[in-house]
């Protein structure tokens, strides 16, 4: 039971926006920096 884990999956279920453009905890969802 990881709070990482469980944070990840309930992001993910409430959130309708792409991992692609989430920035804030993007470590959690393994998605490179925004190329800015």
């Amino acid at each position: 039971d990881l709070p990482g884990v469980r944070y990840h999956i309930v992001r993910g279920t409430l959130d309708a926006v792409p991992v692609k453009d989430r920035q804030q905890g993007r470590s959690k969802y393994g998605v490179k920096k925004p190329k800015k």
